[in-house]
């Protein structure tokens, strides 16, 4: 082990410590780490200025009580949450999640990896993310709206838009930002448009915003195999999940000539040799909100797989779309011995690192969340562009500063990796050219 591994270990060590119980936070920084041996080698400053010790410990966390109302008139209690964790490259940014499984550990590894993915954008963004363990799924408009409202009267008073910008994430889309938008404004009397993105497009929001994370992911894939020079077109795709990213991932790669032959929810997952049906899947999940078993019900040549895992379906590309750790080190090895010879993350951390190992081991193109998922918070970005320039932009302009952007991304990580000797590692790429931005800045600005 050299010195500067011992220092890296040293600093794991003492995140755990401090971090008791927060698995999801441990894992996301031992990945980021174990990509900065050279950096550290090359630039022992950072060091020095204990740069990556400042990394990892948030500026600002925020947890506070949601009292709300349900329409039974019983009083529910939940906690909310936002960590604001680096702003050395401007306002914080990054989704707020609603889902049962929240807790701080969570909030701080998306935190931590959105500082990553927004440098990695090249665009004047800090990182932060934020949610609360309410559960959207089954609850009236009415009552999403009563604990939104909620929500935002402890929130408001932590960001802005030249302090702090969420937008969505698992569980909070165009009717929870809606609803947190009005109460915001409600409480501020202020119609500060770049406060929340992910709004509607008649009212702020920009085009291509809810199609971004999946449109990006799938720009990102293309532009890995066009270092091969190969491309989507006849390849054949497995996504998982069938929520925002997953959908609009299966549009982009049936766009660009792949065909995704299943899709999954939490309770299983449809099989469609002929290729996913778009139409029946949006309308299934966006207007219905249905479980993916009524897609076999309605499409006859599809077949449905309760429980189960979604990699045991061949493929030449995986798309982890869902949540984090859903692929793990045997769902890897299944998907290497049928012949996958890539995979990209749209979601936050989807694959475990005994997964990732496996995928790096085989010679799979493996593309990390915070690069291959960065689109929606790039878009994000543009949408606080148009909102300060009182300006809003076509789809196609949209959609076409959306795959400049993912090119940019590529690029940097191809770069990155090739600079420090691990051509084609897009893990390594990614950690070092978004950490080789973010400690610039913080040294720039001194001891903040």
């Amino acid at each position: 082990m050299t010195v500067d591994d011992s220092r890296l270990h040293s600093i794991y060590d003492l995140v755990v410590r401090r971090n008791p119980g927060e698995d999801e936070f441990h894992q996301a920084v031992r990945e980021v780490l174990d990509s900065l041996g050279p950096v550290v080698a090359r630039h022992p400053e950072y060091a020095d200025a204990r740069v990556i010790e400042r990394i990892c410990e948030p500026e600002r966390q925020i947890i506070f009580r949601v009292p709300w109302v349900d329409d039974s008139g019983r009083v529910e209690i939940n906690r909310g949450f936002r960590v604001e964790f680096n702003s050395a490259l401007g306002p914080y940014k990054g989704g707020l999640r609603f889902h049962p499984s929240v807790y701080l550990g969570i909030v701080k590894f998306l935190g931590f990896e959105q500082v990553f993915k927004n440098a990695l954008t090249g665009m004047p963004i800090g990182g932060g993310k934020g949610g609360s363990d309410f559960d959207p799924k089954g609850r009236s408009d009415a009552e999403v709206m009563r604990f939104c409202q909620s929500f935002m009267t402890e929130l408001y008073r932590h960001i802005g838009e030249y302090t702090d910008v969420p937008a969505g994430d698992i569980g909070v889309g165009g009717r929870e930002i809606g609803y947190l938008f009005g109460q915001y404004k409600r409480i501020t009397n202020r119609y500060e448009s770049g406060v929340l993105t992910g709004k509607g497009t008649g009212w702020g929001g920009s085009a291509v915003r809810k199609e971004a994370t999946g449109y990006g992911t799938a720009f990102f894939v293309q532009e890995m195999l066009r270092e091969r020079g190969e491309s989507l077109d006849g390849k054949r795709v497995v996504v998982s999940g069938s929520g925002n990213v997953a959908i609009y991932a299966v549009e982009k790669v049936h766009a660009l000539g792949g065909t995704v032959v299943a899709v999954s929810d939490s309770a299983g997952y449809v099989v469609d040799e002929t290729g996913v049906d778009l139409e029946l899947l949006k309308q299934l999940k966006e207007v219905e909100r249905a479980r993916i078993s009524e897609y076999a019900e309605r499409r006859p040549a599809a077949s449905y797989v309760a429980g189960g895992s979604i990699w045991d379906v061949p493929c030449d590309v995986a798309l982890p779309c869902a949540t984090e750790n859903e692929l793990d080190e045997s769902a890897a090895r299944t998907l290497v011995e049928q012949g996958c010879t890539v995979v990209a993350e749209g979601a936050n951390m989807p694959t475990t690192p005994a997964g990732v190992a496996v995928f790096v081991d085989a010679g799979v193109l493996f593309a990390p969340g915070k690069a291959a998922n960065a689109g929606g918070v790039a878009t994000s970005a543009l949408e606080m562009q148009q909102n300060a320039s009182r300006d809003s932009w076509t789809h196609e302009h949209a959609e076409s500063r959306l795959a400049e952007i993912m090119a940019g991304i590529h690029a940097r990580c191809a770069e990155a990796a090739d600079d420090y000797g691990r051509p084609g590692d897009y893990v390594l790429g990614a950690n070092v050219s978004g950490f080789l931005r973010v400690a610039d800045a913080m040294l720039a600005m001194g001891v903040v």
